[in-house]
C-alpha cells in the first residue's frame, strides 16, 4: 500500500477492526446507476471498472482540474458487525503496482479467509448514521453514535416511484442535515442485493477512491447532466446500442447534446430539498430542460444569479480543454454542477483546484465524472480509434453555455 493511501485511510476514513474502513452511504449521489459510497469526509469510492480506472491513471494534465482527484484502489468486502448488521468494509491492497484489474481479488486483500456467513439476523440494505455534515463533526464520537438501519419500509412506495420529490431537511444544531436521498438509496439497495447474491462465490471487490466533490459544502446542490449526442460505447452489444440510441432520440440528448440525469436543490424558503431523477430528466422537452436549470439555480426565494457567471467561466474553460483533447470520446459521461444551498455568511476562498475566481466569488464547482465508456487511441486495445475531438460532448457544452447565458441575461428581469 502506498504511503499516501495509508495516510488517507487513517485520516479520512471511519476505522473498522482489522485495518479496514467502514463505508457509508453517499447521500449526495443524484444520478448514475453505480453504487457510490462515502469512504471519508473528503473521499468517495465506487466499483472499479477497468476502463474508468485506466482513464484516471492516464489522465491528460489539462483535464485534471475538470475531473475528481483519483486517490487509489481498495478492496471492499461485505461483513457483519457485532449486532448482525451487514456492512461494507474497505481494506488496503498490499500492492498497487501492475495490472490490478486482472489480478485475483483475493490474493492481496486483508481478510484472506474471511467469507461472509449469512445469518437470520437483520440484514439492513443500507446503514446510516445521522450524517451531520457540519464542520464540527468529529470521528471520535462515531462509536457513540448509534448506527441505525434504514430500510425500504421507511420510504413509502409511492415516494419510491416518484420522479420528483420534496423532503424536509432535519434541522441540526447549526445546519440542516441530509439523512437520505431517494436515488442513492435505490442504487444502494440494488448494489447490495447483487453483492449479497454473489457472496457465496466472491466477497472481495475492487473499488476506486475519488475526491468527494461535495465535502466543503454545507448543503450541496448537485446537478448531474448526461453529456453528448451518443451514449453507447464502442463495445456495446447491438441491444445496448439500440436502447441507448432510443433514449437519446426520445430526450434532449439528440437535439442539444445534454439531458438531465439527476438533481438535488435546497429551497431555503421552505427548508426542503427537491430531488429530480433521470426518468423525469428523460421526459423533459427543451423548454422543460430550461425550466429545470432555472429551478436548480433558484433557492425558492430568488434566482442565484451570482452563481451563473462562475459556472459559465468554468464551462468555457472545459470546452477549450476538450477541444484540445485529440481522439478522446466521453460516451455516457456526466457533468456535475455543484454549489452550496446554505452558503456561509462570509466570503470564502474558491474551493476547486486551478480556479481563478476572486475570494468573494460564490463557491461553485463544475466537473466531468463517469468514464466507464471513455475511449482514446492511447488505450491501445480498443477496436475503434477516433480522430479529432468529441464533437457530441462539445455540442452539449455549447448548448448548456447558451441556456445558462440566457438565464444570466434574464436574471435581472
Amino acid at each position: 500500500m502506498s504511503p499516501a493511501l495509508e495516510a488517507l485511510m487513517q485520516a479520512d476514513g471511519t476505522p473498522y477492526p482489522g485495518k479496514g474502513v467502514m463505508l457509508e452511504p453517499f447521500v449526495h449521489q443524484v444520478g448514475g446507476h453505480s453504487c457510490v459510497l462515502r469512504f471519508g469526509e473528503q473521499t468517495i469510492c465506487k466499483p472499479l471498472i477497468p476502463r474508468e480506472h485506466q482513464f484516471y491513471k492516464s489522465l491528460p494534465a489539462e483535464m485534471r482540474k475538470f475531473t475528481p482527484q483519483y486517490k487509489g484502489v481498495v478492496s471492499v468486502s461485505f461483513e457483519e458487525d457485532e449486532e448482525g448488521n451487514l456492512c461494507l468494509i474497505a481494506y488496503p491492497l498490499h500492492s498497487e503496482s501492475g495490472d490490478l484489474e486482472n489480478k485475483d481479488p483475493s490474493a492481496d486483500c486483508e481478510p484472506k479467509s474471511k467469507m461472509l456467513k449469512w445469518s437470520n439476523k437483520k440484514q439492513s440494505p443500507l446503514l446510516l448514521d445521522n450524517d451531520n455534515y457540519s464542520k464540527e463533526r468529529t470521528r471520535h464520537s462515531r462509536k457513540e453514535d448509534k448506527i441505525m438501519s434504514y430500510n425500504r419500509d421507511e420510504v413509502p412506495q409511492q415516494q419510491q416511484q416518484a420522479e420528483v420529490l420534496y423532503f424536509s431537511l432535519e434541522k441540526g444544531n447549526v445546519v440542516p442535515q441530509i439523512k437520505h436521498n431517494p436515488w442513492s438509496l435505490k442504487c444502494h439497495q440494488q448494489h447490495l442485493q447483487r453483492m449479497k447474491e454473489n457472496a457465496k462465490h466472491r466477497n472481495q471487490y475492487k473499488f476506486i477512491l475519488l475526491e468527494n466533490l461535495t465535502w466543503r459544502y454545507t448543503v450541496p446542490c448537485v446537478l448531474d447532466l448526461k453529456m453528448g449526442t451518443r451514449q453507447h460505447g464502442d463495445d456495446a452489444t447491438e441491444e445496448k446500442k439500440a436502447n441507448q440510441i432510443r433514449k437519446c432520440q426520445q430526450s434532449t440528448s439528440a437535439s442539444i447534446g445534454v439531458r438531465l440525469c439527476g438533481m438535488q436543490v435546497y429551497q431555503s424558503d421552505s427548508g426542503q430539498l427537491m430531488f429530480m431523477n433521470k426518468y423525469h430528466g428523460r421526459k423533459l422537452t427543451l423548454a422543460g430542460f430550461k425550466e429545470a436549470l432555472y429551478q436548480f439555480f433558484h433557492n425558492g426565494r430568488r434566482l442565484r444569479h451570482e452563481l451563473l457567471s462562475p459556472v459559465l467561466r468554468r464551462l468555457r474553460e472545459m470546452q477549450a480543454a476538450l477541444e484540445a483533447c485529440e481522439s478522446y470520446r466521453f460516451y455516457s459521461s456526466s457533468l456535475l454542477i455543484i454549489y452550496d444551498g446554505d452558503p456561509p455568511r462570509t466570503p470564502t476562498r474558491p474551493r476547486h483546484r486551478g480556479g481563478e475566481e476572486e475570494a468573494s466569488s460564490p463557491s461553485v464547482d463544475v466537473r466531468m465524472i463517469d468514464f466507464a465508456h471513455t475511449t482514446c487511441r492511447h488505450y491501445g486495445e480498443d477496436s475503434v480509434v477516433h480522430e479529432g475531438q468529441d464533437s457530441g460532448f462539445i455540442f452539449g457544452l455549447q448548448n448548456l453555455i447558451t441556456i445558462i447565458s440566457q438565464l444570466e441575461d434574464h436574471s435581472t428581469d
